[in-house]
């Protein structure tokens, strides 16, 4: 027993801890990133529409972070709407980042293979329709979850957010691996296709427009491959998976920092942009030079193409 509240106060502190980071850093990144889109870019490429969605949907979980912080120290203190919406919010934003980075892949690999065929694409409408449909299909897929999810007491007397029954969790737990599953099996096999093409090319431009989109999508997949295992694992009989009480106990603290990893996520992003996007580097260059006066006239304004016929890949902000 000793054991177990030992457990529950270091993930208490950890959440706080990494939350609070996550919480902080995410704001401020993705709202960098919106503010360099907004400014610098005219949104006319399908990606540039794709990472602002992506950085919604960070920005809209983060804002969930601190309500989990609360959860893990005090119990769940805010009411069933609260409870249904948290949750509902945090498996949307799952869903359709794994949505948009599928999507972007598939896209990544079309132009590729025949990037003319981008160049004749209403690309601004045609992500507006993309994204709306994104997220539509993301909230209906998490409607059941909206309806089965709500405020319990627990047996230490304090309330929990949970599921009103088992076999719901475990209808999403599954649902939302195998979701996983086919997600990463479409990148793979278009990341395939895209390096058996590079590998033949000599344009570093081309080698380029992937590089960023792939960090993403590889970092992304590493930090909820974890939590979707061993969620997939909990439902599990103890005698499947040859767990004694030591072997449980490591299992919860690993299914823990799993979770911690996955939930922080929503803050990476913006520091790969930094890291790996040559163009947003640039962009964000300027924007320092913009605000700095001291510096201003040094470095000059990124192009932005706006009519006419443009190159697909000049187009985004990577």
């Amino acid at each position: 027993m000793d054991d177990m509240d030992d457990l529950f106060t270091f993930g208490a502190h950890l959440t706080t801890i990494l939350y609070s980071l996550a919480f902080v850093l995410s704001l401020l990144g993705n709202s960098l990133v919106l503010w360099i889109l907004m400014k610098y870019e005219n949104l006319v490429s399908l990606t540039n529409v794709f990472i602002m969605n992506l950085c919604i949907s960070d920005l809209v979980f983060s804002c969930m972070l601190p309500f989990w912080i609360v959860y893990h120290s005090y119990g769940w203190i805010f009411g069933d709407f609260l409870c249904k919406a948290v949750n509902a919010v945090f498996s949307i934003s799952y869903y359709s980042g794994v949505i948009f980075l599928t999507i972007m892949t598939v896209l990544r690999y079309m132009a590729v293979v025949n990037p003319l065929s981008t160049l004749s694409t209403p690309t601004r409408q045609c992500g507006i329709q993309v994204s709306l449909a994104t997220w539509a299909a993301s909230i209906l897929v998490v409607v059941p979850e909206m309806i089965f999810t709500q405020v319990q007491l627990h047996l230490d007397g304090s309330n929990m957010c949970d599921y009103i029954d088992p076999h719901w969790k475990r209808i999403e737990t599954y649902q939302r691996n195998i979701f996983f599953l086919f997600s990463f099996a479409v990148i793979v096999f278009c990341y395939a296709k895209i390096l058996k093409i590079l590998l033949r090319s000599r344009s570093h431009r081309k080698h380029r427009t992937v590089r960023l989109i792939f960090t993403i999508v590889v970092a992304f997949f590493l930090s909820w491959a974890p939590y979707n295992i061993l969620s997939f694992l909990q439902f599990l009989p103890a005698q499947y998976l040859f767990l004694n009480c030591k072997s449980q106990k490591n299992f919860i603290y690993a299914f823990y920092m799993s979770r911690k990893i996955a939930f922080s996520h929503c803050c990476l992003n913006p520091v790969l942009y930094v890291f790996v996007g040559v163009k947003f580097r640039r962009h964000l260059m300027h924007l320092c030079n913009y605000l700095c006066p001291c510096n201003h006239g040094q470095i000059s304004s990124p192009r932005i193409y706006s009519h006419g016929q443009f190159h697909y890949e000049d187009a985004s902000i990577y």
